[in-house]
């Protein structure tokens, strides 16, 4: 499912990305979650399981020759983003694209959260702990993507779904609920929601699902 990407700016602002690019990150996420999935132990912590999945996915970003894009950690963020406290060092994993380079408030944001069926605590914090950050502009202030990560630790997925899309509509109302997208081969499902956010910018939020158990 690997997609050319033109070395030429396709994001107008920056900010911006084409479908092309969307479809990369959900690619390269999926394959770098798979690929993690062998060497994570049970109930590993969301931190040690991203840093696996770094791994993979730059491993799959040299398979598939994809040359004008950057994965970063969140450690390597200290460096890469602006010395805003807000945003300084936290955001679970980052992609660059070229026409992103340049700019340290261009990138993509990929915020990683553990969820399980039966664990609602831990279901509720994917949107608390992770949605919220979105949505108060905490992360990816102006952009026009996100992403959520979800290693499922439990199944079934359906269960996990339910319980997150109650959550946001709770939180932030049912123009916010997840919407049905084709899944990923690699990923247990894909959804898709909208968070209307200051001088009523929206923010369409990638949620990905992924098998880590």
């Amino acid at each position: 499912m690997s997609l050319a990407i033109p070395n030429s700016p396709s994001g107008n602002p920056a900010f911006a990305l084409s479908e092309a690019e969307v479809a990369t990150i959900l690619d390269l996420v999926c394959r770098g979650a798979s690929g993690a999935r062998a060497y994570i132990q049970p109930e590993a912590p969301e931190v040690d399981i991203t840093k696996v999945a770094i791994k993979e996915m730059r491993r799959a970003r040299k398979t598939l020759n994809i040359t004008n894009l950057d994965i970063y950690s969140e450690f390597e963020h200290l460096e890469m983003l602006t010395n805003d406290p807000k945003i300084r060092g936290r955001i679970d994993i980052s992609f660059k694209f070229g026409h992103q380079i340049g700019d340290e408030d261009a990138y993509v944001a990929v915020e990683c959260k553990r969820v399980a069926a039966g664990r609602t605590s831990l279901n509720h914090r994917y949107v608390t702990n992770g949605i919220a950050r979105f949505s108060t502009g905490k992360y990816s202030e102006k952009h026009e993507w996100a992403f959520m990560l979800g290693y499922v630790i439990k199944p079934p997925v359906g269960d996990i779904l339910a319980t997150i899309d109650t959550k946001i509509r709770d939180q932030f109302g049912s123009d916010a609920a997840l919407k049905f997208e084709m899944r990923h081969p690699l990923s247990l499902a894909v959804r898709q929601s909208e968070l209307v956010r200051a001088k009523s910018q929206t923010l369409k939020l990638k949620h990905i699902f992924v098998e880590m158990h």
